[in-house]
C-alpha cells in the first residue's frame, strides 16, 4: 500500500504563494488517483483539488479554483498543489490522500470515502 508524507507548508503573508509536496512509496502511484484537502482550526476537512491516476483530468473545490494548481510527476512519485495569491481563510493543515479502495471512482467528487491512504498533513499559515 501507498505511503505518503507532505512537505512544503509554512507561514506566508496574503497574496504570496506555496508550493505543497507529496511524497509517496510504493511502484503503483500512478495507479492512485491523489487528492488535497484541508482542514482549518474547528472545521471539517474539505476537498481542495483532486487529479486522476494519468494526471490528465483535474478538479477544484469553488473556493481555490483559478489560484491552486494540482500536478503530479510519476517519476518523482509526487504530487504537487502550487498555491497562489493565498488568503487568510487558506490557513489550514493540509493533507493528501491517495484513492485506491473500492470508491475510488468517486475521487473526483472529493468524497472522503473515496480516499483510503492519507498523510499526516502540513501547516499553511497566512497571515493578513
Amino acid at each position: 500500500q501507498v505511503q505518503l508524507v507532505e512537505s512544503g507548508g509554512g507561514l506566508v503573508q496574503a497574496g504570496g504563494s506555496l508550493r505543497l509536496s507529496c511524497a509517496a512509496s510504493g511502484r503503483t502511484f500512478s495507479s492512485y488517483a491523489m487528492g488535497w484537502f484541508r482542514q482549518a482550526p474547528g472545521k471539517e476537512r474539505e476537498f481542495v483539488a483532486a487529479i486522476s491516476g494519468s494526471g490528465g483530468t483535474t478538479y477544484y473545490s469553488d473556493s481555490v479554483k483559478g489560484r491552486f494548481t494540482i500536478s503530479r510527476d510519476s517519476a518523482k512519485n509526487t504530487v504537487y498543489l502550487k498555491m497562489n495569491t493565498l488568503k487568510p481563510d487558506d490557513t489550514a493543515v493540509y493533507s493528501c490522500a491517495a484513492a485506491g479502495g473500492s470508491l475510488r471512482h468517486l475521487y473526483y467528487t472529493g468524497r472522503l470515502t473515496a480516499y483510503d491512504v492519507w498523510g499526516r498533513g502540513t501547516q499553511v499559515t497566512v497571515s493578513s
